[in-house]
């Protein structure tokens, strides 16, 4: 136990710390940005821009602080939405004696399961080019499937218990019984789900972007950098390496961080 509670806090702190730092700049950085100043030329280092400029010669420090929040909110909407949606067709699911039910709820989103995420979200941006709302609708969409699915799992084993059948029998109402007994004892196994869709949908969001989905192709975005200044690469490389690594840092401390805060809840 000693050993684990070694290893699983430091694990936490380097998991909040990695995640610190994005999120910090994330949320934050946007109030730190002053007045956009004159553009230098495309790709320079020096003369006030510490991270040099980006393709069309915007600071990218400043870009940088104003790129993330973009994507952390986006992300996180999609991640609220997939759940608002996934809950009450997984706990209907599991609690209905009404097959034809169940099979109704079920079966479409097997369909939408079938697809590719990303391919999916591609398919529908071609035809409606979506903006930043509409990306956070296509992510929520493709992962409403798995989250249900997870949901109805863990809902049919709280629901198998004999205290479900007692509450049935003392003329408990549907609301009492899911929300109060089943949603209670499935709240472990929803916080793991939430905590590695979260990673995923970081994961989706900012490749979407990256691929122009959802965003201008010269809006503040740490995706959109990284894929607008990657033919400059070579000439100024702190314009795709720093956001780059700020997106790694998200999921990988997201990771980390519901990683060793599940583990402590496992051994407590």
């Amino acid at each position: 136990m000693t050993v684990f509670a070694r290893g699983g806090a430091g694990r936490l702190l380097l998991g909040l710390v990695i995640l610190g730092i994005p999120l910090t700049l994330a949320l934050l950085g946007p109030l730190f940005v002053g007045a956009p100043g004159p553009r230098a030329a495309s790709f320079t280092s020096g003369d006030g821009h510490w991270l040099g400029t980006d393709f069309v010669g915007r600071d990218v420090w400043a870009q940088v602080l104003l790129g993330g929040r973009s994507v952390v909110l986006v992300a996180l909407a999609a991640t609220v939405l997939a759940y608002l949606v996934a809950l009450p067709l997984g706990l209907i699911s599991a609690l209905t004696h009404r097959t034809w039910l169940e099979e109704l709820l079920m079966r479409p989103l097997d369909v939408l399961l079938a697809v590719p995420s990303l391919l999916l979200i591609l398919l529908v941006a071609a035809v409606l080019s979506p903006g930043t709302v509409g990306l956070a609708l296509l992510v929520a969409l493709v992962n409403i499937p798995d989250a249900a699915r997870i949901v109805r799992a863990a809902a049919a084993e709280a629901a198998a218990r004999p205290a479900v059948e007692a509450l049935r029998m003392q003329g408990e109402t549907w609301w009492r019984m899911a929300v109060g007994y089943v949603g209670r004892s499935m709240t472990r196994t929803l916080a793991a789900d939430a905590g590695i869709r979260f990673t995923g949908v970081l994961y989706l969001v900012a490749t979407a972007a990256f691929l122009g989905v959802g965003v201008e192709p010269d809006a503040s975005d740490w995706a959109v950098m990284v894929d607008r200044n990657r033919t400059g690469l070579f000439l100024q490389p702190w314009a795709v390496v720093v956001p780059a690594l700020l997106i790694v840092a998200l999921t990988m401390g997201g990771n980390l961080l519901f990683d060793a805060v599940l583990e402590k809840r496992k051994h407590a």
